[in-house]
């Protein structure tokens, strides 16, 4: 068994609930794999503010991960923010360095590696993205500064969420936006090249529910899940029944969990074991 002590750096994620989290698993078998003394534990947690005051508090408390629902609140109670993340308006992670809270983010340019693996064109390409919370502003951010897509539109059933994201886009890049309710999912369908959900919906344990009904996909488009648990949500199943490209949420969460492990440990994180790890878990 590994030994700790007072000299153990301490990783966490925060959020709520919790029950669904591979992070523990997936940082926890990087560290053992490098013979770091790390650790990384779940916490559910619903006061940020008293959170991150205990990060602080803590010299050792190295680095934490941040998920629903407090991408947003938790930029608060950090002391550093690069501007690029201050314009998304959510990180997913925070580095205790020097005495100070370093908020980032990884969620944005994990989803676009992910998508550029899997081979999906966003160039040129019209973008359907359902939802408009934390990773849904990284992952709209990234795509519209680094990429050369026609058009996003994004739908939710929060309209001052939407309004606040459509607004804080137009004002902090040059792409085409469009909003609606999730009513006009519909009408959205019958142009979107690319589908993002950036929602819960179809999260473990609630797997049989799905945002988009299969008689709205049409060939040609490919489907993006940001939920990697399960592996295969009900939404990528009836996409690759349908004979779309379908990309799981999980190459995006490998993705910004490497990112995160770089900043947390400074070293190149052991790719392979990581995604070993949560492939394991997600098949067992």
């Amino acid at each position: 068994m590994k030994s700790f002590s007072s000299k153990t750096q301490l990783c966490a994620v925060i959020g709520n609930p919790l029950g669904h989290s591979l992070s523990p698993a997936i940082h926890n078998a990087a560290f053992e794999a490098l013979g770091l003394d790390f650790v990384y534990l779940a916490f559910p947690v619903e006061d940020v503010k008293g959170a991150l005051e205990g990060m602080r508090a803590i010299d050792n408390f190295r680095g934490m991960s941040v998920t629903i629902p407090h991408k947003t609140e938790v930029m608060k109670y950090v002391d550093e923010i690069a501007d690029v993340d201050r314009s998304i308006g959510s990180i997913n992670t925070v580095i205790h360095e020097n005495g100070k809270l370093i908020g980032l983010g990884t969620d944005g340019t994990g989803a676009l590696k992910a998508l550029i693996d899997n081979g999906v064109e966003i160039d040129g390409k019209n973008v359907l993205m359902l939802g408009a919370g934390g990773a849904a502003r990284a992952i709209s951010f990234t795509l519209a500064r680094n990429t050369k897509l026609a058009q996003l539109e994004i739908l939710d059933v929060n309209e001052p969420l939407l309004l606040g994201l459509k607004s804080d886009l137009v004002a902090g890049t040059d792409a085409v936006i469009k909003t609606g309710e999730m009513t006009s999912l519909a009408a959205a369908m019958k142009s979107a090249d690319v589908i993002i959900n950036c929602t819960p919906v179809g999260m473990h344990p609630n797997v049989d529910v799905s945002l988009v009904p299969p008689e709205l996909f049409r060939p040609g488009q490919a489907v993006f899940d940001i939920v990697y648990n399960p592996l295969e949500t009900k939404l990528l199943t009836e996409a690759r029944s349908s004979g779309l490209k379908a990309v799981p949420g999980v190459e995006m969460f490998i993705n910004q969990a490497v990112l995160q492990f770089e900043r947390f440990t400074g070293l190149d994180a052991p790719i392979d074991v990581m995604r070993r790890m949560v492939m394991e878990r997600l098949q067992s």
